[in-house]
């Protein structure tokens, strides 16, 4: 199937861009092909019109008749725990971890690449150890071919009849 999200009475939509940036909303009605009537109980948005575009479409559904008014969106919103849905959902927390970094000062980022620096050379002295470990063991590093039963020796080439250079 080429697609699982459709833009359809119910689906949650991740608002791109606008003044209502980063909260969820659910389609409600399909105005035209560019335009639908979203309505967001549960993350503080009116019922208004918006563009498509400006929308990003979730995994997440919900369930009420078409055109329902704000009162039974409210319910199905609030039915389906979808906040605490979103919470958890990988989507929320890179943004969440997004905006971490963005409000980050200029010594957290230094903390952040020292925190980097000590952690990469405990994993590197492990790594090592384990490497060093397993070579003495003959585990690693070392192909598991059987060995053949005999070898043929090797036989020197006849110097081929080169002209004498001038």
């Amino acid at each position: 199937m080429p697609f699982a999200r459709y833009v359809e009475p119910g689906r949650v939509a991740l608002v791109a861009n606008g003044s209502l940036k980063g909260k969820l909303v659910s389609i409600v009605d399909v105005i035209d092909q560019t335009r639908v009537l979203v309505d967001g109980p549960g993350s503080g948005v009116a019922r208004q019109k918006i563009r498509l575009n400006q929308l990003h479409l979730t995994k997440f559904r919900l369930s009420y008749p078409f055109t329902a008014p704000t009162r039974v969106v409210r319910k199905a919103w609030t039915d389906a725990k979808l906040n605490e849905k979103w919470d958890a959902s990988q989507w929320a927390q890179k943004l969440a971890n997004k905006q971490k970094r963005a409000q980050m000062t200029d010594y957290d980022r230094f903390k952040l690449t020292a925190a980097r620096v000590k952690r990469n050379r405990a994993r590197t002295a492990v790594f090592k150890s384990l490497k060093t470990k397993a070579a003495r063991t003959g585990a690693f590093g070392k192909r598991n071919v059987p060995k053949s039963a005999e070898r043929k020796p090797r036989t020197k080439k006849a110097p081929s009849a080169k002209p004498a250079k001038k």
